[in-house]
């Protein structure tokens, strides 16, 4: 009997295996990305399809709440600071509902990303834009939900939203040329204090040459407002192998005091160590 109950069991179990079929979902997951200027744009969404229902005033009705597709929150992410109808909206994910009405839809740009359908409670604070798209009708169905980036340009796009015979669209601006503006400043500018700084450091541990270093150390120094204690203290062991003694011990003493206040301790220890070999201490 205990070995029928054993052979009915791994029978069973080898039925439950091989009935794991796997079947098209009935509202596909989909990814967008695009970029618009300098910005990542990327949208997660899935894909209802019309199969002969009506779908708007019917199967999603007019003037409530939509999850604006299926299954999880539709996602739309930016990796830039944007603006949506003169809102601002900070880089990051947010979830998009709408309210579809017959002349116009409400959108709503939304800080949960987790979850299905739409919220239990409605948050207007966590609501980071909202605008209203109007409807423009289109001759031909569109059998399946489709999201949209499109009339791309270097100061922004189009998030378009399309199903059965509705297309509604929703304009946002990105900061392209805030961003080549800065990068040209940058690049005509010269280098950077930090460019500086990381050369110098560079040439000091590679053994290149120290005049150079040197010379590029005081100039990151001259552009910084209120060097820290570790550059302070990359600054001293240039002196130092420049055979700058004075300004090394100097430079070494500003540091110490520096990391001291910063309550770091190795630091007060590289710098205590380096002024006992320089005859300082």
């Amino acid at each position: 009997m205990k070995k029928l109950s054993l052979f009915v069991f791994a029978l069973a179990l080898a039925f439950s295996v091989q009935a794991q079929i796997n079947t098209p979902a009935p509202s596909p997951a989909a990814k967008i990305e695009q970029k618009v200027g300098l910005t990542d744009v990327t949208v997660d969404y899935s894909r209802p399809s019309m199969r002969g229902r009506t779908i708007f005033g019917d199967l999603v009705p007019y003037d409530k709440l939509w999850r604006t597709g299926a299954n999880g929150y539709t996602l739309v992410s930016f990796s830039d600071d944007v603006k949506i109808d003169g809102q601002d909206v900070k880089a990051g994910t947010y979830s998009v509902f709408t309210k579809p009405g017959k002349e116009s839809w409400e959108v709503f740009f939304y800080t949960d990303t987790q979850g299905g359908g739409t919220p239990a409670e409605w948050d207007e604070a966590k609501v980071v834009a909202k605008t209203t798209a109007k409807v423009w009708p289109m001759e031909m169905p569109v059998e399946t939900f489709t999201i949209t980036i499109d009339d791309l340009h270097n100061g922004g796009a189009t998030l378009g939203m399309l199903w059965e015979k509705a297309y509604v669209g929703v304009k946002f601006e990105v900061p392209t040329d805030e961003a080549v503006m800065k990068n040209i400043d940058q690049a005509l500018g010269g280098p950077s204090a930090n460019d500086y700084y990381a050369a110098s450091v560079y040439y000091l541990e590679q053994g290149k040459d120290i005049s150079k270093a040197k010379e590029w150390m005081d100039k990151s120094m001259s552009m910084t407002e209120e060097p820290r204690f570790w550059q302070l203290r990359q600054q001293s062991l240039i002196y130092a192998k420049a055979g700058d003694k004075k300004e090394a011990i100097a430079t070494a003493k500003k540091s110490l005091e520096a990391a001291k206040a910063a309550g770091n301790d190795d630091y007060v220890k590289m710098n205590t160590d380096s002024l006992k070999e320089w005859g300082a201490m």
